[in-house]
């Protein structure tokens, strides 16, 4: 065999090796930074988290609580304050004040931020209801270009509220993924899960920094599945103040 031709087959031998290290090489770049691969099952927040859409924070001038409608309004027509509603749906042993509206008493047990039994008594309560996604970071990422009847209906739909102990609750503020977590680590995924399915629904961007983070969670729950509502994202026209 002459010095050319063994060259050659030098060359053809080499190709393969060439072209699987770069296969491999592609793959380990794509499964860096926490994404959320090709292992996320379809219906699972994890999933949905990639199709959020990723912006920066745009500023908070011009945010008021009454840009999101008069609080606990009866969006769905049944009588009741949406915040007696939801009261309704946490709360054990529930007692009401004239009737099967209004919460008078009842238990948070146990409070999924601290995993902790929370009494609550109406007008002396250490129970808030929560925005998984705070109006003010809603507000930032979309929502101030949004129609009254939306912000309202955002505000009032049961997918982004839940009953919790007031101490955690205000030290929240409007933080996302990012800042803030609830202290029970055993009821994060449920908790990032449930932001995914309201950003989702109504499309509310994340910024980089906050999907990271809902990834960094979630990834520890590859399973846990996004929830759902059928609450409408646009509230009745009476409603609509501005």
């Amino acid at each position: 065999m002459n010095r050319r031709t063994t060259g050659a087959l030098l060359a053809l031998i080499a190709v393969p090796a060439l072209l699987t290290g770069c296969e491999l090489g592609t793959k380990d770049k794509k499964d860096e930074g926490g994404a959320a691969g090709p292992d996320a099952k379809a219906g699972s927040a994890l999933a949905a988290v990639e199709t959020l859409t990723v912006k920066g924070r745009a500023p908070k001038t011009g945010y008021e609580r009454s840009r999101f409608g008069t609080a606990w309004a009866d969006t769905d027509s049944n009588g009741c304050p949406t915040r007696d509603d939801i009261l309704k749906r946490d709360l054990k042993d529930v007692r009401y004040q004239g009737g099967d509206c209004r919460v008078a008493s009842g238990t948070l047990a146990p409070d999924p931020y601290t995993g902790k039994d929370v009494t609550f008594r109406r007008g002396r309560s250490q129970v808030d209801i929560d925005h998984l996604v705070a109006l003010s970071d809603a507000w930032q990422k979309g929502a101030f270009q949004w129609e009254p009847g939306k912000r309202i209906a955002f505000a009032n739909d049961p997918l982004n509220l839940i009953a919790v102990d007031a101490g955690p609750n205000r030290s929240k503020g409007d933080g996302d993924t990012a800042t803030w977590l609830p202290p029970d680590k055993a009821y994060r995924c449920t908790y990032v899960a449930g932001q995914v399915a309201v950003k989702k629904k109504y499309g509310v961007w994340v910024t980089g920094a906050e999907r990271d983070a809902m990834k960094k969670v979630l990834n520890t729950c590859p399973d846990e599945k996004l929830p759902s509502g059928n609450a409408p994202t646009k509230a009745p026209p009476r409603f609509h103040a501005r």
